[in-house]
């Protein structure tokens, strides 16, 4: 009998595909009798109506989509960071005020704003040089694909990539293997363990982040640079202007808004970073973020409460920049 059960437990692939593949093809052939339906009604109604079945069929999936996915997550998290660790008590600003008292999560503040200011500021600055001196190269194409290599590369692999290159071997006997520490040895010096030296140790982190957000800063204002009109370049030519001078009067105030939306967009997504930090030192030796800490707390120290407070201060840290960019794209459609 246990033979039989067993022989009768084994199903070959084709009998596990077959299920789920006859459910794909009525899901398909549902949802397009729907559209299909819906098409057929509103060619039989008014405009007006047609408008209302337009906003009901296009926009309420995706209303609802952003309520489930979105609004809801927000609402939820917010309420469980004014509640204690198990989200059973009502426990006010507690959370809060943990946030922003306690040494360890300060540091943890402190490291989150570091990365904010440097690595927008940073990778824009690299982004728009590079832009405007690969221009004026005959293999832009090629120097360009190469910076921008980095962009297709995942958070988790620049990790695993650049903790090589930080990699630390104490022994003398050994062969180094980080790239930094054998650079340093040639010289003659002793390098650091590069990855446990505060407050080295966050800039070597956010170096990674720059390594990877300077070829998206260099495409986008790239294009911008090639939208400047040629007439206002070669006003100032004629008036005498050095290539520097045309590059920081012209140039840069032409392309003054999509420089923001680099920044903005660069920023939010630093205030996000997660995968580096965790990669690379798992937020020890003082390199810890906001994210990271908050994942920390919500799934491995079981603590909602805090964890929930950390994506609320994420949250609102982001709010600004959005509205900031949301400004600045208002003030440039008015002045045109």
């Amino acid at each position: 009998m246990n033979n039989i059960a067993i022989y009768a437990a084994r199903k070959t692939p084709w009998e596990v595909i077959y299920p789920n593949l006859i459910l794909l093809v009525v899901s398909l052939v549902a949802f397009a009798a729907v559209v299909y339906l819906v098409f057929l009604l509103a060619s039989r109604t008014n405009v007006k109506t047609q408008e209302w079945l337009k906003y009901a069929f296009f926009l309420a999936p995706a209303v609802l989509l952003l309520l489930v996915g979105l609004v809801y997550p927000t609402i939820r998290t917010l309420i469980m960071s004014f509640m204690d660790a198990d989200s059973a008590e009502f426990i006010g600003f507690d959370n809060y005020i943990w946030a922003f008292t306690i040494p360890e999560i300060l540091v943890v503040l402190r490291n989150t704003a570091i990365w904010v200011l440097f690595v927008p500021v940073f990778a824009t600055a690299l982004g728009l040089a590079i832009a405007y001196m690969t221009d004026r190269m005959k293999n832009a194409a090629t120097v360009k694909a190469l910076i921008f290599m980095p962009m297709a590369i995942s958070f988790v692999g620049a990790g695993v990539i650049w903790k090589f290159v930080y990699d630390y071997e104490p022994s003398k006997t050994q062969p180094d293997t980080g790239l930094l520490s054998s650079i340093v040895k040639a010289f003659g010096q002793t390098p650091p363990n590069w990855l446990l030296e505060a407050p080295l140790n966050t800039f070597l982190l956010i170096a990674v982040m720059i390594w990877i957000q300077t070829g998206f800063a260099m495409v986008v204002l790239s294009a911008a640079m090639k939208n400047v009109p040629d007439e206002v370049v070669e006003a100032a030519m004629l008036d005498g202007a050095s290539p520097w001078k045309r590059f920081v009067r012209v140039t840069i105030p032409m392309i003054r808004s999509t420089i923001v939306v680099v920044l903005t967009t660069t920023a939010i997504g630093t205030l996000k970073v997660f995968d580096i930090v965790r990669t690379m030192t798992g937020g020890n030796f003082e390199t810890n973020v906001i994210a990271n800490e908050m994942y920390s707390q919500s799934f491995r120290q079981m603590d909602y409460g805090h964890g929930s407070a950390l994506a609320i201060i994420l949250f609102l840290g982001v709010i600004p920049i959005i509205i900031y960019n949301i400004r600045q794209l208002r003030l440039e459609r008015t002045e045109r």
